[in-house]
């Protein structure tokens, strides 16, 4: 049976462990000198017209280089995203997937606009707004020092980064997660409860991909 770190590695739900997994890889990576974060940006020129399509992929698995910065976006991120797909998504690697898919086709659109070059902090806080917006009664105690309802806490989080960062530029990033994770929510939890009355593409993974996953 594994033990230590590996029994806790292996508990982690499939998506959130091979973000994780990645997310950490690369940044050690970077930390080794074995690659720069020159090559891993993300933009719509570097991408598509320097036919360098692998950026629009390592945006989101960067963090940074490893200081109190990569590990407050990596704690959260894997916390939220770990109890997301083990209560709204359990069973459902697909559907999850394809949330996470669907965010990250929308951060691409949007990272122009706002001068978003690296997009992993802002597809992080899609799991944690979704969390957060369907467990709204849930206390939440930030650092031991201040307790909030669980709506509150992407805010919260993004305020910490700013203070953390001393400027504004730096939660820009978080912010924009938290927009389209309010979409994803929006799409999910209201548009298919009260404007359609079931499922959508939008709210549910394609046939294929289901089965891809393994999922029924």
């Amino acid at each position: 049976m594994p033990v230590g770190i590996e029994a806790w590695i292996t508990q982690i739900p499939p998506i959130t462990r091979g973000w994780l997994a990645l997310s950490v890889l690369i940044s050690l990576a970077v930390q080794c000198q074995l690659m720069t974060p020159l090559q891993l940006y993300y933009s719509p020129k570097s991408a598509f017209v320097n036919v360098q399509p692998w950026r629009a992929i390592t945006t989101f698995f960067y963090f940074g280089s490893i200081s109190l910065d990569f590990v407050f976006h990596l704690f959260f991120f894997m916390r939220y995203s770990r109890m997301l797909e083990e209560s709204s998504f359990a069973n459902r690697k697909a559907d999850y997937f394809w949330l996470l898919l669907q965010s990250a086709v929308m951060l691409l659109a949007l990272a122009p606009l706002f001068n978003l070059p690296f997009l992993s902090s802002s597809l992080a806080f899609v799991p944690i707004y979704l969390w957060s917006r369907r467990h709204p009664s849930t206390p939440i105690s930030l650092f031991g020092l201040f307790t909030i309802t669980a709506p509150y806490l992407p805010l919260a989080l993004v305020a910490f980064s700013w203070v953390l960062s001393g400027t504004w530029k730096a939660a820009a990033g978080d912010l924009v997660g938290c927009a389209v994770g309010h979409i994803g929510w929006f799409m999910r939890d209201v548009w298919t409860r009260e404007m359609v009355g079931g499922p959508t593409v939008f709210s549910e993974a394609p046939t294929r991909l289901k089965r891809l996953f393994g999922d029924r």
